[in-house]
């Protein structure tokens, strides 16, 4: 912001030196404004010219880009203003050397005056003032300065297990956990909600306890048996009966 004051300052100073110019002595005491813009193309006369169709016409044109300059931000248009406001002063002085064979500075009002050297200084002052300049800034600077600065966070993120890894235990006494989870089938095995334990087999308590008074009496496995129930019809068992 105070770069682009300061090289408005100095290209305003600029231009309003530059188009003051053609009416102070540029050579021998004729002011600027005499010397017609054809005749830097045609060669030099003593002729009067128009105001409009001077000198002035080329610097009037060159502040007029600097004022579309500043109000741009353009430092090529200000840059531009002096080149034109130097060109033509250097072509106007190329041009007198040839129609009088030299240039001459003199005290006495004779050789260039005080309206050339404002139209250098003038020139010289709109390139300063555009190499003051900062110019306008790109859409992507200016979106970066409107971006606001991410605010530092003021917690660090987790770094330990998941939580499925840990699991919390139960405040009133339950296992930490899902049971299920703890033997959990593969990925195609069914789920079996009895569990997969072995089979036990039980004793009948009547079966074992005569069993055991079997032993104890010193029979053998046949010798607890009922006696009737190898027996035949004939031998009075309980199959007999009258014929």
């Amino acid at each position: 912001m105070i770069r682009n004051v300061a090289g408005a300052v100095l290209a305003l100073a600029g231009a309003t030196a530059a188009v003051l110019s053609p009416f102070r002595a540029w050579y021998d005491g004729r002011h600027g404004r005499d010397y017609a813009l054809d005749e830097l193309f045609t060669g030099i006369s003593e002729a009067k010219a128009d105001l409009w169709w001077s000198l002035l016409l080329p610097f009037a044109f060159a502040a007029l880009l600097t004022l579309v300059g500043l109000v741009l931000r353009s430092r090529l248009l200000v840059a531009l203003a002096g080149l034109v406001v130097l060109g033509f002063t250097v072509f106007w002085m190329v041009r007198v050397g040839q129609y009088e064979g030299s240039l001459t500075v003199g005290g006495d009002g004779t050789g260039l005056g005080d309206g050339v050297a404002n139209a250098l200084g003038g020139g010289i002052l709109l390139l300063l003032g555009a190499l003051v300049m900062s110019g306008r800034r790109r859409k992507r600077e200016r979106r970066e300065v409107l971006r606001e600065p991410e605010e530092p966070r003021a917690y660090a993120p987790p770094s330990g297990p998941a939580p499925r890894a840990t699991p919390v235990s139960d405040p009133y006494g339950a296992p930490a956990g899902d049971p299920r989870e703890a033997s959990s089938p593969g990925p195609y095995d069914p789920y079996d909600p009895y569990g997969s334990e072995p089979t036990r087999t039980f004793d009948v308590p009547g079966q074992g306890r005569d069993r055991d008074q079997g032993r104890e009496r010193g029979q053998g496995p046949d010798q607890g048996q009922d006696p009737d129930r190898d027996r035949g019809p004939d031998q009075g068992g309980p199959g007999t009966g009258p014929r």
